[in-house]
């Protein structure tokens, strides 16, 4: 057992604590109270076990973010987080059964804050020195795109040697995830005439039958064996049985493995065109997260986690992730982004989110390997 291993486990019961108390201050992204009071929580455990203190990046529409440096030099390695979460106040109780801990953000993603904080804290308390300064970034919008801490996230990984992302790794494996799938939204609006459906339904365009037509083009764009998907979650239009539908619209979602999958589509979707006059259509969104493609930069940064992980005993495998994460915007400016080195569990957004906590020790000890190994 390493003297880094040691200490974590040695600390368990604190570390655990610490995720309790973090998942505690509930932190749904568009209270920016709640967030504000979490990023407080947060910026006290960076204190309390690191004896650093948080620069607070004031924000107006969200929460405010997090900057944390720790160590000196030129060279940085970028640590990225997030502590909003998609929870309702009150809506998941925090709860311990066995080895299982339930709360609501805690497996999406407070649990690898605190692996994240504890791993630098092992460092610190073993005297191990580091080659370049540790940057943290804490958000507070990721839920909802990371659209105002996305400059800032970018910014730092431009600085950065390579970026260490704390999301959950992949849920039966725990595989880290090399790569991400882009992650682009729109809402479709298609303009009809109005008319009375049973007097007058030839003076009538309905919005409802064009959506249904672009619909199913939509779908058909979907191409598994490009890994990429379209998916129409959600229809509206309409306002009675009795008149010809006069509005309607759609939400979409589209996933990507390669920025040129994502632009095809992309464009196409801005191209969109009706098919019978007397009719409009209105596209708004875009591509808000491109993919984390993996590079061989990438490749070689999960080579030396791997072999971190086997001199710990551990097994370590990587994954394509189908869901985007900051991760996305780091590894698209460049920087080796290796993600999924948070807490292990599954349920991430569902009720029953949780962490294995015998997982704890040995995922912050991985990321306090990693980070001594040098990259």
């Amino acid at each position: 057992m390493s003297d880094l291993y040691g200490y974590l486990e040695t600390h368990e019961g604190e570390m655990l604590q610490d995720i309790q108390a973090l998942v505690q201050a509930e932190s749904p992204t568009r209270r920016k109270d709640l967030v504000d009071a979490c990023g407080r929580v947060l910026a006290q455990q960076f204190q309390d076990r690191l004896g650093l203190t948080a620069e607070v990046l004031r924000q107006e529409a969200f929460g405010d973010h997090l900057r944390v440096s720790y160590g000196e030099g030129e060279a940085q390695v970028l640590i990225v987080g997030h502590f909003d979460t998609v929870w309702d106040p009150g809506r998941l109780p925090l709860r311990r059964e066995g080895d299982r801990l339930y709360g609501p953000g805690v497996l999406d993603m407070k649990a690898g804050l605190v692996q994240a904080i504890w791993a630098v804290r092992a460092l610190q308390a073993t005297g191990t020195k580091l080659p370049y300064k540790v940057v943290f970034v804490c958000n507070s919008d990721e839920e909802v795109g990371s659209h105002s801490s996305r400059s800032l996230i970018e910014a730092e990984a431009r600085k950065s040697k390579a970026v260490f992302v704390v999301e959950p790794p992949e849920a039966h494996t725990g595989s880290l995830k090399t790569a991400r799938k882009s992650v682009s939204m729109y809402r479709i609006r298609v303009h009809g005439r109005a008319a009375h459906a049973g007097n007058h339904h030839e003076a009538g365009v309905s919005a409802i039958r064009e959506l249904a037509r672009i619909v199913q083009y939509l779908e058909g764009l979907t191409r598994y064996d490009l890994g990429t998907t379209v998916n129409v979650g959600v229809i509206r239009g309409g306002t009675r049985s009795n008149v010809v539908p006069e509005l309607a619209e759609a939400e979409v979602d589209v996933r990507a493995v390669t920025t040129t999958e994502a632009n095809r589509i992309d464009q196409l979707i801005g191209e969109l065109r009706c098919a019978r006059d007397g009719l409009t259509v209105e596209v708004e969104g875009g591509i808000n997260r491109p993919p984390m493609e993996r590079t061989a930069a990438t490749a070689r940064l999960f080579g030396i986690a791997r072999d971190v992980a086997e001199e710990l005993g551990m097994e370590l495998s990587e994954a394509l992730a189908g869901g985007g994460s900051d991760g996305n915007f780091t590894a698209a400016v460049g920087t080796p982004t290796l993600d999924g080195l948070g807490a292990v569990g599954e349920g991430p957004h569902a009720e029953h989110e949780h962490i294995v906590t015998r997982h704890v020790v040995p995922r912050a000890a991985l990321l306090a390997h990693l980070l001594a190994r040098g990259v």
